[in-house]
């Protein structure tokens, strides 16, 4: 049987978590006198009197976490606090429909960057600050995730990681203290990127607001033009170099920090996700060039801003890439799905299955080649095992499977095929924009059905849990003894 106290006490944690951090856009808006202020207050009180109450009728102690348990917590966790989280948006002066705040919450904790709101340069900075603090929430939250529970789980080959990130001559003596030590990266990242922004021209705010969301590779800006709003190259660079940060295995920082910088380089998934991404530019930007389109440095510019912030699911964009014909329009797409490394803020599929897709691949050829041949696929230097291999390949199909039938969804309420198609990758890999004229880079997320944001919502759910986390919980048998 299922063990349900102590998932609603962690729940309730995490709630009164969330509380505290409403107070924080409250603060905001009452100093500059905005009457939000009281929204967010009345929506700190319900949230934390709810999660109080969760931790103090189940708090008897002696809790021991089954598989079950931690596969309905991680489930539990991310739809409640999409739910709550939605509140000041329903009653902030957007007036939000029910439909648009659930869509806006859950694209924020998700860190999918997809928006219904129209009118950003002139929200109330509370929202705008409450939406970058759900991206950067649920940014921390998928790394210590993908670190402690996906590994456990052995969710889409996450398994690979395990011994990685616990073994204690590896990086910490305790779990607890790898936890501790991301939060303290992720922070000490984050203020150094509002440090460099505040630097660069933008206000304190913007400042602030961006660090968040692109340390968190969430994309959610303070203006409808996102980053083309501050036409800067410099600020355009220095955010290209912090997503590219948010996407790397925070593990490999805690090496850093310890002085050993040289896993850096000799992570495998490090280099291959850089040499995509360089790939990606250098097709992008001499696409550009060539038909004359921009010239060779605006190109190198827009293109390396553009792909980090695709490849990477942050969705910033500098300028309507999906006018730049079918060649960039493809690559953008297919860019998509990549994502960064495992155990980072970064969506997608991730470059660590590519690797074992293609290990795996190659040393079927190889056996086709030499029937009697022993071959074994290799990650980072160390063979894989079956199960591993079984496991990525089980991902992979559920991916473009519920991709598949997202935009089948998604074209049944009406929608064209690009919108359908693209918003389809868009919400299962985290990314944001998708292409055409609705929700292409300039558009927002706000004249669609009803039906199709909250199909959406739940295509963010499914791509940020990884697919099997949720999808297990339909089975019969996970609720059977």
């Amino acid at each position: 049987m299922i063990e349900f106290r102590p998932v609603v006490f962690v729940l309730g944690v995490l709630l009164s978590i969330l509380a505290v951090a409403m107070i924080i856009p409250a603060v905001v808006d009452a100093m500059i006198g905005h009457s939000d202020w009281q929204v967010f207050a009345a929506a700190a009180a319900a949230t934390l009197f709810v999660g109080v109450a969760m931790v103090l009728t189940t708090r008897s102690g002696g809790f021991v976490f089954s598989l079950r348990e931690a596969f309905l917590l991680t489930n539990l966790a991310w739809l409640i606090i999409a739910v709550f989280g939605a509140l000041p948006f329903a009653f902030s002066e957007l007036d939000l429909s029910v439909t648009d705040a659930f869509f806006e919450s859950m694209s924020g904790i998700t860190t999918t960057g997809a928006t219904v709101i129209v009118g950003l340069d002139f929200a109330p900075p509370g929202i705008l600050l409450w939406r970058a603090i759900l991206q950067w929430l649920g940014g921390i939250g998928i790394i210590v995730m993908a670190i402690s529970i996906l590994p456990i789980l052995r969710v889409g080959g996450m398994q690979l990681f395990r011994v990685e990130a616990f073994e204690t001559d590896k990086v910490l003596p305790r779990a607890a203290q790898i936890a501790g030590g991301i939060v303290i990266v992720y922070l000490a990242l984050t203020a150094i990127a509002a440090m460099v922004l505040w630097a660069l021209g933008m206000t304190g705010f913007e400042a602030i607001a961006h660090a968040m969301t692109s340390i968190a590779t969430g994309g959610f800006s303070t203006s409808d033009r996102s980053l083309a709003h501050f036409d800067s190259a410099a600020i355009d660079w220095s955010i290209s170099l912090f997503m590219i940060l948010g996407s790397l295995p925070f593990v490999l920082y805690l090496r850093l920090v310890r002085g050993n910088p040289g896993y850096f380089l000799r992570d495998s998934q490090v280099r291959w996700m850089l040499a995509i991404m360089a790939a990606g530019v250098f097709a992008v930007a001499f696409w550009l060039w060539w038909t004359g389109t921009m010239t060779p440095g605006s190109s190198l510019r827009y293109a390396t801003f553009n792909v980090i912030s695709i490849m990477t699911g942050t969705g910033y964009t500098t300028a309507a890439f999906d006018t730049w014909g079918g060649f960039v329009m493809a690559i953008m797409f297919t860019l998509m799905f990549v994502g960064g490394c495992a155990g980072s803020t970064t969506c997608g599929i991730k470059i660590f299955r590519f690797q074992v897709l293609y290990a795996t691949a190659l040393t079927q050829m190889k056996r086709l080649l030499q029937p009697h041949g022993v071959f074994f696929p290799y990650y980072n230097n160390r063979p894989v095992s079956e199960s591993v291999s079984a496991s990525v390949m089980a991902f992979f199909f559920l991916f473009i499977a519920s991709f598949g039938f997202l935009a089948m969804g998604l074209g049944m309420f009406g929608l064209d095929f690009v919108t359908a198609v693209s918003g389809a990758a868009s919400a299962i890999a985290n990314v944001g924009p998708g292409l055409g004229d609705i929700i292409g880079p300039n558009g927002t997320y706000r004249l669609l059905p009803e039906e199709a944001k909250w199909l959406l919502a739940i295509g963010m759910l499914l791509g940020r849990l990884e697919l099997f986390t949720i999808l297990v919980l339909f089975m019969p048998m996970f609720w059977r003894g």
